[in-house]
């Protein structure tokens, strides 16, 4: 078991002929995934490395070959468009990577997928993983290891840092999944939080927040009333000064509910064991292990 993708993600990748797509789609086919489709309006007919087709919508490619995993590697104006488009072609998870999507465009298409019955991870995210078996996104399939942690991050850089801590450990992962740091997001904590305590292969949970919001406040509360497995966290951005935005366009402290000391409180008033730095959470871990 795992958590929002496993052996049965069929994906389809819209933007497969461009840069980032094409070099994404190698590394996720290389990982595993099952890669069954592309989308690149005008290039349909074509075929990706000799093992993909390549078709102009993604009704056409869900149609063909019965994706029910999307991945968006499209400039951001067009982002909001493929997101739409992949709802309306049925598909069940949609992964939008690509970063700069305004927030406008994302108040329209936040409700639409909503109606349609799919997810939405992202955007400005660097998608999911579950080790040796596939991966939608960018995270590096040669930092991870299979185990029984579960880690859900608002940071891709942070995530990356965590699990290679985590695997130098011999700490394994169930499932990695960085939601994006973007005020609008499709998939917040508490999803992930919910889909992890449903979730047989993790038994413990790793948070990495940060500043700006309070999205880790209503996680932490979630997690004192909802939980059962243990969740330890991390709050990036501890000495950003107030008013000014920190990597994210959602990482800026507007009041005093976005600083980091104010999450951290909450993470400890919650039961979540807090770490100073990221390196502290390997030694969290293994007090709940």
């Amino acid at each position: 078991m795992s958590v929002f993708i496993g052996p049965d993600t069929r994906l389809v990748v819209q933007g497969i002929t461009g840069r980032d797509g094409s070099f994404h789609t190698r590394q996720m086919m290389e990982y595993g995934t099952r890669v069954v489709a592309g989308v690149t309006p005008g290039k349909g007919g074509q075929t990706f490395d000799d093992a993909v087709p390549v078709f102009h919508t993604v009704a056409d490619a869900v149609a063909e070959t019965g994706a029910n995993t999307s991945v968006i590697y499209v400039p951001a104006r067009f982002a909001a468009d493929a997101i739409f488009e992949a709802a309306d072609a049925g598909v069940a998870l949609i992964v939008c990577i690509t970063e700069g999507v305004p927030v406008a465009d994302m108040l329209r298409a936040l409700p639409y997928v909503e109606e349609r019955g799919a997810r939405l991870i992202g955007p400005n995210c660097p998608g999911l993983i579950v080790p040796d078996v596939c991966k939608v996104g960018i995270l590096p399939g040669q930092i991870v290891q299979a185990g029984s942690v579960g880690i859900v991050s608002r940071s891709g850089t942070l995530t990356y840092e965590v699990i290679f801590q985590l695997t130098r450990a011999e700490i394994g992962q169930s499932t990695c999944v960085g939601i994006g740091g973007d005020p609008l997001i499709g998939t917040d904590f508490v999803d992930c939080l919910e889909a992890f305590e449903g979730d047989d292969d993790t038994e413990v949970v790793v948070m990495i927040g940060e500043i700006g919001g309070t999205d880790e406040q209503m996680a932490a509360e979630f997690v004192a009333n909802r939980m059962s497995k243990p969740v330890v966290g991390f709050i990036a951005g501890q000495t950003a000064p107030p008013g000014r935005r920190m990597g994210h366009a959602g990482a800026i402290i507007s009041g005093s509910e976005g600083t980091a000391e104010e999450k951290m409180r909450s993470f400890r008033e919650h039961g979540i064991g807090v770490a100073e730095r990221p390196a502290d959470i390997v030694g969290l871990l293994r007090e709940r292990m």
